[in-house]
């Protein structure tokens, strides 16, 4: 499946929600649970831009450390990185390669 509204099709009939974002005109938003990837169109399909992280309002925390714990930041909003929220990510992005014809990373 290489046609981008092929894959887009597919996600939201897997029950991903798909959005458009103002500051990321070329991407699609793909968001399930408080999981979210930003996707371009690519040469074959579509591709992530960045690593997906954890939606923070209208923003996108990335997994990263902050004073020796691992938070989901976006500027100053930050939320723990349970195991539990690494475990959702994770599975997240892995459901999400599938539809990509990636392998998650």
């Amino acid at each position: 499946m290489a046609d981008p509204s092929e894959i887009l099709q597919a996600l939201y009939v897997a029950g991903f929600e798909l959005q458009s974002f103002e500051r990321f005109p070329r991407a699609i938003g793909v968001v399930k649970g408080d999981c979210i990837a930003l996707l371009e169109p690519a040469e074959v399909g579509l591709r992530f831009i960045g690593r997906p992280g954890w939606r923070l309002g209208e923003a996108i925390g990335v997994l990263t450390v902050k004073e020796g714990l691992q938070v989901f930041q976006s500027k100053d909003q930050l939320v723990e990185a349970s195991e539990e929220r690494i475990r959702e990510l994770r599975a997240f992005e892995a459901e999400l390669a599938k539809f990509l014809g990636h392998r998650a990373g």
